[in-house]
């Protein structure tokens, strides 16, 4: 994120692309809401009416899987009626000829773009020339942009936009892209990536590679590691034996239940030789491990959190954890160590000062400035009471490049790569709903989370839909793609266009990702699960259906060790 979260109050145009603040990200939906009441003018695009999208000047309810259409669309209106910053193209970008020659082409049109876009000609127009009016025009996006096989080509799309407009290096402008989970910056800024060592520094560098095994006293892999999402291929198609991923450690996280084609998935971790699961509940996960290490949760241990927005936050211990329970940190370091790599440390602060000692970026975000300044945001280099972090990314337009510029970069439109079929006639997403947080790992054991939303989970289908196949709102009803089924209940919503569907991932019967397709964007390695194509089938014995699920949600409670009392 190159702008301050608090920094969107003061947007004069606020771009939202994909993404559904209110539900995800609540305190900066906050921010969003402050900057309309200042007069800001939201566009929102996402293929739901969102909450967002209710309060937004311009909502356009795209399509799903035609995001980079729209976007080409965009800038083909941004170009060819010369709404383009000229001074901040000519003075501090390259590649904007070429870029320009191509979105300037007819096919990216409005008008040749609204039957694939499902947008009318003239929104669209009135989008981009409503971005284009402002140097105070922020965006942001979530993963329904970036979780296509188009993701990353998408997310350069929008800094296109935002380049060619001089919507960069100064105050209340720029991109935000607002990560799917608590501190998943952070897990980045550490270095828990397959090609980079914290503080985003290249394996593949000689140079950066020594330091790390100075540090560490240890000798380290000159190339890139494997990416998460190609584990199952390592696991059931690999040849070589000794190529094929034999253990699998796994900490924080439910693969058995977040991870797309489930049914592949659980042949994945049935095959694999030792899973070790470390998590502060049993999860679905945990029914295949071998070993299961209980964790701390956040209010257990001390530690640093990163903000979307490249803020460093202290992260203080309340209450002491039940006996067995230790932290991440400590279980790694025995863990090392009976590995045969003695690693200890009294404590966390130890830990993060080895780690800004290694990465410049991070050098001077001691403890102590944490908390004098509420938090510091990278880069912060020096470590003197002076440098506070940075604000905002790309100060006077100076950009992290080899030559200081902001580079173009042109991608055409590729469709989903599962598409809808006489077979599968309707789309579906993954999204977020209120209620439980991610896996319900740490909340699916709320009882007033569970009056609010329950087993079996929902679909949200359009009501036409709903006619057409004879289904009723709180039916419950069998969905079905090409990997699998799972059974849930209908919500009948006129949020949602014809012909898409759309899914929570959070649940253990009405399990979205028994459904999910693995293709993957081939620069991220991140999965489509945005779009596939799937049927909805009526269930004519509901009241069997309903003791079906119930006997269902029993199995999978007693398996996963939850003790159920009667009130």
């Amino acid at each position: 994120m190159s702008f301050s979260v608090p920094e969107l109050e003061d947007a004069e145009v606020i771009f939202d692309i994909g993404y559904n603040a209110p539900v995800s990200h609540p305190l900066v939906a906050r921010h969003i809401v402050r900057a309309k009441k200042k007069g800001c003018k939201i566009i929102c695009v996402d293929p739901r009416l969102t909450e967002t999208g209710r309060i937004a000047t311009i909502y356009l309810p795209i399509k799903g899987g035609t995001n980079m259409l729209f976007l080409n669309a965009m800038a083909h209106v941004i170009v060819t009626e010369d709404l383009v910053d000229h001074d901040f193209i000519e003075k501090h970008t390259t590649g904007f000829a070429d870029y320009a020659k191509e979105v300037a082409q007819e096919k990216y049109a409005p008008e040749a773009v609204a039957a694939a876009t499902h947008l009318d000609p003239g929104d669209i127009r009135r989008a981009a020339r409503l971005f284009a009016s402002s140097k105070h025009t922020m965006t942001l996006w979530g993963m329904g942009i970036t979780q296509f096989s188009q993701g990353v080509e998408c997310v350069i799309a929008c800094s296109n936009l935002s380049l060619m407009t001089g919507n960069y290096g100064h105050y209340a402008t720029g991109v935000g892209p607002v990560r799917g989970q608590n501190n998943v910056q952070g897990t980045c800024d550490m270095g828990v990536l397959p090609n980079q060592y914290p503080g985003y520094q290249d394996v593949t560098d000689d140079a950066i590679r020594h330091k790390f095994e100075r540090a560490w006293g240890v000798s380290l892999p000159a190339h890139v590691g494997l990416p998460l999402t190609y584990v199952p291929d390592k696991v059931l198609r690999e040849p070589d034996p000794k190529k094929r991923i034999h253990a699998y450690y796994i900490i924080g996280e439910d693969p058995a239940q977040s991870d797309p084609d489930l049914p592949e998935i659980r042949r994945t971790l049935s095959a694999i030789d030792l899973v070790i699961v470390q998590d502060i509940f049993f999860n679905k996960t945990c029914e295949y491990a071998d070993v299961v290490f209980p964790a701390t949760a956040w209010g257990e241990h001390n530690g640093v959190y990163t903000a979307c927005d490249r803020r460093f936050q202290r992260v203080r211990k309340l209450i002491e954890p039940q006996p067995g329970c230790k932290t991440d940190w400590e279980i790694l370091c025995l863990m090392a160590t009976a590995m045969g790599y003695p690693m200890h440390y009294d404590n966390t602060e130890q830990i993060w000062d080895e780690m800004r000692s290694l990465c410049p970026k991070f050098a001077g975000a001691s403890y102590e400035k944490m908390v004098e300044n509420h938090g510091v945001q990278w880069p912060c280099t020096e470590d003197s009471p002076d440098d506070t972090g940075t604000q905002y990314l790309h100060k006077d337009a100076q950009f992290a490049t080899a030559d200081g510029k902001g580079h173009f970069y042109y991608y055409p439109w590729t469709p989903a790569k599962e598409l809808e079929s006489p077979e599968y006639p309707l789309s579906l997403s993954t999204v977020r709903e209120v209620g439980h947080y991610s896996v319900r790992t740490m909340t699916g054991n709320c009882r007033l989370l569970a009056d609010l939303a329950d087993e079996p989970g929902y679909i949200q289908m359009n009501p036409e839909d709903c006619q057409e196949l004879g289904i009723a709102n709180g039916d419950l009803v069998r969905v079905v793609s090409k990997r699998g089924h799972t059974i849930t209940r209908c919500q009948e919503t006129d949020r949602v266009s014809k012909g898409a569907t759309y899914m929570t991932y959070q649940w253990w019967i009405g399990a979205c990702n028994e459904l999910t397709s693995a293709a993957l964007d081939p620069k991220s390695h991140t999965p489509e699960f945005k779009y596939c194509a799937c049927r909805v089938e009526k269930i004519d014995d509901q009241k069997q259906a309903e003791r079906d699920v119930k006997a269902q949600y029993a199995a999978i409670r007693a398996r996963m060790g939850i003790e159920v009392k009667e009130v």
